[in-house]
């Protein structure tokens, strides 16, 4: 296995290949080839990207199949069969269902370019700068987006450039588990003096992916909306890692039974791996004039391809999304049993998540590395997330299937054993 060009040429900013310092050659589902033919099972999954796994044979023919009729692949943001037949289905498929009415803008195909179109948005919208997001938050690396995301590591790459317009918020359970952190943002936006601007929108992930699997209560959830309600601010969620089922729904926000005014979807949209986004906003929010917001690859023909077929294979019905929420009681039963290992061998861990979006704190970054390390030598791929790495993270393909799952919490349990004796 050679890596020297590859080590010789490409940025130091690299991430993942220095966790993973393999060459991968071939994926199926939940399993990676590297070159020299050993397998991997694969709980990254695109660091939530491939909710469907890799190379989906039903999802990958359809698009073989557009690109053998000389479909559109690249239009602007031309109108194309392709386009239409996602926004249909998406529309009969996935709102229409869940009694949600949504206008959908495609900005260009990252997650970050859907926050900051979301955010730039509900200032237009509303008038007003101020953005509020929570503690721990992710929401991208571009400067807007970087302004509500919390992590320094990010922050701190901007070269000293301040990111303005966000204001951070205790996110549930920042200040422990008694403490209603609501009370704090409810109790400045009724203070004069409180020196809180009054937001035009608030963006939230209901499950916090970058910052540690921090789940949000469904009362929270349900109150932060009432609160967004009776200020006259916007709320949106951040569905990019959460979303595409993920947490064992379509949209992460349907186990509060919330309507969000601005949803944003990138990573899983487009089924296979391809850059894909949107956002979704209530109609009268659409105060965009034509061009105002611009970008080359404003949908990508092939992602709708392959978003549709996705949405009509998995999406018709709720056969998949009760299997993903069976798989994730699996995850769950066995993560609280590492954690109890764990902190039987004195070191304080705990399990949390939701549906297929799991992790283990274990309390130590350099102690979730060492998991993680000895699991990739052991055949598994899983990463870390939280402030300090501290979070051993689960996000397998939503298709795993059942004999690969155990196999791979198999290895993660022998692994923690081995890193701990």
């Amino acid at each position: 296995m050679q890596t020297q060009t590859l080590e010789r040429m490409e940025s130091e900013v690299r991430t993942y290949s220095r966790s993973f310092p393999v060459v991968f050659n071939k994926a199926l589902n939940a399993r990676l080839t590297d070159e020299d033919g050993r397998e991997y099972i694969d709980f990254l999954a695109g660091a939530g990207t491939l909710n469907y796994g890799h190379n989906n044979p039903h999802i990958k023919q359809a698009m073989v199949d557009y690109l053998a009729s000389d479909g559109i692949i690249h239009g602007l943001d031309f109108w194309t069969v392709a386009k239409r037949d996602y926004l249909e289905t998406l529309e009969e498929v996935i709102l229409k269902p869940r009694g949600l009415d949504y206008k959908i803008h495609l900005p260009g195909p990252t997650g970050t370019n859907a926050v900051e179109a979301a955010i730039r948005l509900a200032r237009v919208a509303k008038g007003r700068h101020n953005i509020v997001s929570f503690t721990n938050g992710f929401h991208g690396v571009t400067m807007g987006a970087l302004a509500v995301t919390g992590n320094s590591k990010f922050r701190e790459a901007t070269g000293g450039v301040p990111t303005l317009g966000g204001t951070f918020m205790p996110f549930d359970g920042y200040m422990g588990e008694h403490a209603d952190t609501l009370d704090y943002f409810e109790k400045l936006l009724g203070d004069k003096s409180g020196g809180l601007d009054t937001p035009a929108a608030v963006i939230v992930e209901t499950v916090q992916g970058e910052g540690g699997i921090n789940v949000s209560s469904i009362e929270w959830l349900q109150r932060l909306e009432k609160i967004c309600r009776a200020h006259d601010i916007l709320l949106i969620v951040d569905d990019i890692q959460a979303g595409c089922g993920r947490t064992g729904k379509f949209f992460s926000f349907e186990h509060a039974g919330i309507t969000p005014d601005i949803v944003t979807n990138s990573k899983s949209l487009s089924g296979l791996g391809l850059p894909f986004a949107h956002v979704l906003m209530r109609p009268e929010l659409d105060k965009w004039k034509p061009g105002q917001y611009n970008g080359t690859f404003r949908g990508f023909n092939l992602a709708f391809v392959t978003a549709t077929a996705a949405m009509r294979k998995y999406w018709s019905d709720d056969t998949f999304e009760r299997d993903v929420q069976r798989k994730g009681r699996i995850v769950e039963e066995r993560f609280q049993k590492l954690a109890r290992l764990i902190s039987e061998k004195g070191n304080p861990a705990s399990e949390r998540g939701r549906g297929l979006m799991r992790g283990i704190d274990v309390g130590s970054g350099e102690l979730a590395d060492r998991i993680t390390g000895r699991a990739f030598e052991n055949g598994l791929v899983i990463e870390t997330s939280g402030q300090a790495g501290e979070v051993v993270k689960c996000l397998c393909p939503l298709t795993i299937t059942d004999e690969d799952l155990l196999e791979g919490l198999d290895i993660l349990e022998r692994s923690i054993v081995e890193v701990l004796n």
